[in-house]
């Protein structure tokens, strides 16, 4: 009888160590890629009016360049792949209506917004004096 009990504790012990190691694995959380490539960007407007984006990454993992409207709209998205570490990109954005905008650039883990405001200056009709003597 204590051989039996001790050999079904033996086996209830470690069916309950296997089925909770099996359960941690199967549960584990999804939300931050293992390959996030730390990046380094910048972004500037050319005389033309068109916006130039420069950016620097490690391999390893891709990034993601988003050109979003006030309303949460994607118009430009780009994704740099896991094996390129530089990108130079140029955007017209001479077409698009006067606001705000935002260029969203991300890894998965790390994301920096920058606002770009669009604002089409009026023309000014330059006051003349003219004097006569």
């Amino acid at each position: 009888m204590k051989t039996l009990f001790k050999s079904l504790l033996v086996a209830f012990t470690l069916t309950v160590v296997t089925f909770s190691t099996s359960w941690a694995e199967s549960n584990k959380p999804i939300g931050k890629p293992k390959n996030a490539a730390a990046f380094q960007s910048s972004l500037y407007t050319t005389a033309e009016g068109k916006l130039q984006i420069a950016l620097d990454k490690q391999t390893g993992g891709s990034v993601v360049v988003r050109l979003k409207n006030s309303a949460g709209t994607d118009l430009f998205i780009q994704q740099i792949g896991k094996r390129q570490q530089v990108a130079r990109m140029r955007l017209d954005v001479s077409a698009l209506p006067d606001g705000v905008y935002q260029v969203v650039i991300s890894n998965g883990v790390e994301t920096t917004t920058q606002e770009l405001t669009l604002a089409t200056q009026q023309p000014s009709a330059t006051a003349r004096l003219v004097a006569f003597n």
